[in-house]
């Protein structure tokens, strides 16, 4: 390069009027008006125009500019002329009116559109992503994910957390998802981890006496994809001691409150609600609820256990449950809608959706027949139903019933449009249950993880109940989502030991797995807990995204892969050799 650039092209305004700037970047447009050649330059920082004139020394090599070509421009400030300011930027007062160029490099034609609609499929934006990134819209997420970082940093530290880094070679321990495996040559035929969460190490900082800890941080999972799942992400990773829940709460509602106001200017009201599991599940049909909107599920097995109607009554009689939604001012919807929703239903695992429209104080249509007036009303009552609403409902076991019915809730907000994407709707879900039972391995898991503690009045039922026994669990869902989910630990070696034989988990398999934790529990562990965010997650909520693909700099596909540069990918067989490992067809 011939200058050293002084400025960006997001910078200039008319206080620069009159200066000698030397800026660099892309070529974004290149218009010729009439002998007068107009760039668009552009960097991460924004857009400055760019004026060249027959008379420049710039003009000839200007013709052969292109979009996306690398150019400097040497030349002086000046204010643009009457009617042609753009006030919506920073710089759209002023102008360059260039008197030299450096073309630094060509560039062919991008295979996606980096300004204006971007019409390439996500395949094509992720194996060209550094095309992508140059896009304004994804640099804004990108640099809203530093601004979050560094709110998170500075709110932490200034509550006397310690950032302190946890190794990514681990011991493997699968007991949630699968882990990611690393071959040692070293020491042959044994295996590194990569950290599902830095869970065991956090609690070994606690036991040394690191009392407020945190890491902005990367995570492993080996798991089916989605698009609100990586196989490697981010957290925010939190542990304390000497607290309860309370102080946790107190907190990381601070923490939140701060990354809102610091990063979208937005106040959030604190202390958070909170809401049971039980609640949750009973009401919503999930454990991360909307709550931006009503639409409750309401069980009404005891109402319909004595109509008519055969497919109620056998439903109540074999143990299931019937419940349902009320769809306010849905009465209206045609035959065709409603056996829509049905087959919306069943392709979710629904035998069926019965609908019920409400008109003239009581129940209507083909299935009214069946309730008589007390029930009718009984009904009518349960739901707060109105004229001109729909019941929606369906007969299934709890739990499926509970799946379908959640969906559907969110469904229906989405069809009547009510849901505010400006809203901010925060909850904490607490009291969930220790354990929930896996059928397939015919035993209970954790319904978080194994370091989970019980509520102090559960201990002991850890041997004798273990299905009704609390935990001290917590998550905080978002509009929906779960932004962050954490517990209070196990301290103490004689209850870790109740948890694992809880979990069929024998001494040696203990041992073997979590030893060194296990050990450190005899030297004083101090009470203590902790959290950890979904970093990818709480930012594609902050930049108004729908995928966490798009506020990760270089994601994976939905199938693990990265179309930019091949991974995974062979290796030459003499790495295999040298790590002892054998490619079984």
């Amino acid at each position: 390069m011939k200058w050293k650039r002084t400025h960006n092209c997001g910078e200039l305004d008319r206080q620069n009027v009159g200066s000698q700037v030397v800026i660099m970047g892309w070529v974004s447009t290149r218009r010729d008006h009439g002998g007068i050649i107009f760039i668009d330059l552009r960097d991460r920082y924004g857009i400055t125009q760019v004026n060249i004139r027959p008379e420049s020394n710039a003009y000839e090599d200007a013709k052969r500019l292109r979009n996306e070509w690398v150019v400097a421009f040497r030349g002086l400030v000046e204010h643009r002329p009457d009617g042609m300011v753009n006030v919506k930027m920073k710089t759209g007062a002023i102008e360059v009116l260039a008197s030299e160029m450096e073309i630094l490099n060509s560039s062919l034609t991008p295979p996606i559109n980096i300004i204006g609609e971007n019409v390439a499929s996500e395949d094509i934006r992720l194996k060209y992503r550094y095309l992508d990134l140059r896009r304004p819209e994804m640099q804004a997420c990108i640099i809203q994910r530093h601004q979050t970082a560094q709110v998170v940093r500075n709110y932490l530290t200034s509550n006397d957390f310690l950032e302190i880094e946890t190794p990514y070679l681990m011991k493997s321990t699968p007991e949630g998802a699968r882990d990611f495996l690393v071959p040692s040559r070293i020491w042959r035929g044994k295996f590194y981890a990569l950290p599902q969460s830095p869970q065991t190490y956090k609690q070994l900082l606690m036991v040394s006496g690191f009392d407020r800890y945190f890491q902005i941080v990367r995570c492993f999972r080996d798991e089916d994809l989605r698009a609100d799942r990586q196989p490697e992400f981010t957290q925010i990773d939190i542990e304390m001691s000497f607290i309860d829940e309370e102080d946790i709460f107190r907190i990381m509602e601070g923490l939140v409150a701060t990354i809102f106001r610091e990063v979208l200017g937005r106040e959030i009201q604190t202390p958070f609600p909170r809401m049971t599991y039980d609640t949750a599940v009973g009401k919503y049909g999930i454990d991360r609820p909307d709550l931006r909107f009503g639409m409750e599920i309401c069980n009404v097995s005891d109402i319909v256990r004595d109509t008519e109607f055969k497919v109620f009554t056998d439903a109540v009689k074999s143990g299931k449950i019937v419940a349902g939604i009320c769809a306010h001012g849905c009465g209206g919807y045609s035959r065709k809608q409603v056996d829509d929703l049905a087959e919306w239903a069943k392709k979710r695992g629904a035998g069926g959706l019965a609908a019920i429209k409400i008109a003239e104080g009581t129940l209507e249509g083909s299935l009214a027949k069946f309730f008589n007036a007390e029930q009718s009303q009984a009904l009518i009552t349960a739901f707060g139903a109105q004229n001109g609403d729909m019941l929606l409902l369906c007969a299934e076991e709890r739990d499926l019933a509970r799946q379908i019915l959640a969906e559907l809730r969110n469904e229906m907000a989405r069809r009547l449009d009510l849901i505010d994407p400006k809203q901010l709707a925060l909850t904490w879900i607490v009291d969930f249950p220790l354990f929930e039972w896996d059928t397939e391995r015919n035993r209970y898991v954790t319904l978080h993880h194994p370091f989970t503690s019980p509520v102090p009045e559960d201990e002991d039922k850890l041997s004798s109940d273990p299905g009704h026994v609390k935990a001290r669990a917590y998550d905080l869902v978002l509009n929906g989502m779960e932004i962050a989910g954490g517990s209070i630990r196990i301290a103490k070696q004689e209850i870790q030991k109740k948890m694992f034989d809880a979990l069929k988990i024998s001494d040696e398999e203990a041992e073997a797995k979590f030893g060194f934790l296990l050990e450190a529990l005899k030297y004083g562990a101090p009470p203590h807990g902790g959290i950890a965010f979904g970093f990818d997650r709480l930012i594609m909520i902050l930049s108004g995204r729908n995928s966490i693909r798009d506020v990760i700099a270089f994601p994976k596909t939905a199938s693990a892969s990265s179309l930019m540069d091949g991974a995974p990918s062979e290796v030459d067989t003499e790495q295999l050799v040298e790590l002892g490992i054998k490619i079984k067809k």
